[in-house]
């Protein structure tokens, strides 16, 4: 199948994005009209709805969810890579990355980077999707997870990371938190994207079973750290991920590092054509560099 019309894929975008012809057309600069027309001339391409439509306004029918969620990245990618050959941009690089270990871990570092390297533009986006390298998503990918990707990407591990219980000084205080076997009555955060379940962590370091009913739960790191810090429970998270918290001792390890289970789940991954490049080589020098002065 031959590909679409950029216009039609930007009209369609920006529909989505708004949820509006009307909005997406001021955007791009043409009449609701003229964007409806490319829209109904991509749907016509493709053999299928992509929108939904009645009196109340427009949404995204399920194939154009599906559709969206491919193509949106490769839009932003050439947008992107257009700005900078406009602007004479000639080092950028694209750096994708799990949610928690960009705003917890990268973010704090970054200005050592740009500092370093003020030739290098450099575009940091995270989700928990790992990027697409086929669509041009990103030069490289801060992954998190088993490493279970396709052969021809180049994988390297970044630091052992200890996961461990975490509680704020007030929540232990105010229970006298002191055994594992208090865990059992005490509120458990969950953290649903973790590789190290509580379940893991009770069956290295305790004879009972972990509960199978938690507090709460999260999808994200960052906020199973804060919700610890707000007294709602027991976290169990990467104490590289709760560096900051630690230091600045709004979570405490009630049992201390010796009770933590150590895994390698976070990864720099890149496609093996981008390895020559010289800001993704600069960037994997530096990322190395700061995993290894990483302290836990």
């Amino acid at each position: 199948m031959s590909l679409p019309p950029t216009a039609q894929l930007l009209a369609f975008d920006a529909v989505a994005r708004r949820s509006s012809f009307a909005l997406a057309a001021t955007e791009l600069h043409l009449t609701p009209s003229a964007v409806s027309h490319q829209v109904a001339k991509l749907e016509t391409h493709l053999g299928m709805r992509l929108f939904e439509r009645n009196a109340h306004g427009v949404w995204l029918s399920a194939a154009g969810e599906n559709y969206l969620a491919r193509v949106s990245g490769a839009l932003a990618a050439i947008v992107a890579a257009t700005q900078d050959l406009r602007h004479g941009v000639g080092n950028s690089l694209y750096v994708h990355s799990a949610p928690s270990i960009a705003s917890l871990w990268l973010m704090p570092r970054l200005r050592g980077f740009a500092q370093a390297h003020p030739e290098i533009a450099l575009n940091l986006s995270a989700a928990h999707t790992p990027s697409d390298f086929a669509l041009g998503q990103a030069d490289i990918d801060i992954r998190y997870g088993i490493p279970q990707w396709p052969s021809d990407l180049e994988v390297e591990p970044l630091f052992e990371e200890r996961i461990v219980p975490l509680a704020s000084p007030g929540f232990v205080q105010e229970h006298g938190l002191k055994r594992i076997a208090q865990l059992l009555e005490l509120p458990l955060i969950q953290s649903n994207v973790s590789v190290i379940q509580w379940a893991d962590w009770f069956r290295e370091f305790s004879r009972t079973r972990a509960p199978d009913r938690f507090a709460v739960r999260f999808d994200r790191a960052q906020m199973s750290l804060d919700a610890a810090t707000q007294g709602l429970g027991v976290a169990l998270e990467s104490a590289v991920n709760a560096g900051g918290h630690l230091a600045e001792g709004r979570l405490v390890a009630p049992f201390g590092m010796a009770k933590a289970v150590k895994v390698k789940a976070h990864f720099a991954v890149y496609p093996s054509r981008n390895a020559r490049r010289a800001p993704l080589q600069a960037f994997l020098t530096w990322l190395h560099r700061e995993a290894a002065r990483t302290k836990q």
